[in-house]
């Protein structure tokens, strides 16, 4: 998952968070098997981040059988547990290269929803 516009433009935010559902190898993203958006003209706190990125998560078309993946400044570095308490999922930050890839698809996906909106 990422999320786009977590900054001030224009005295608004605008925050699009992009959930990934893929499948991954030991070294790289094998496929996408469906993606989640949500919004929040909230200010970029640690609790506004995480519902909206719970709301992209409960978007995508079935329930993640993994964890939800994420960068660490997604979630300001909080702990891992105290993130997954918010998404309900299990949760973790990237360890591999193929949950890389996935955040990084993720990453062009909310950027591209976020200048849709603007």
């Amino acid at each position: 998952m990422d999320i786009s516009g977590r900054h001030e433009e224009s005295g608004e935010y605008l925050m699009v968070a992009a959930a990934v559902h893929a499948t991954v190898g030991t070294n790289r993203l094998d496929g996408v098997e469906g993606m989640g958006f949500a919004t929040s003209r909230n200010p970029p706190t640690f609790e506004n981040a995480a519902t909206v990125v719970a709301d992209a998560v409960g978007k995508l078309p079935e329930p993640p059988e993994g964890p939800v993946v994420a960068e660490r400044g997604e979630f300001y570095g909080e702990p891992e547990l105290t993130v997954e308490q918010y998404l309900g999922p299990s949760f973790k930050y990237v360890e591999s290269i193929a949950e890389r890839e996935t955040v990084q698809a993720a990453h062009h996906a909310a950027y591209a929803a976020r200048k849709l909106f603007l």
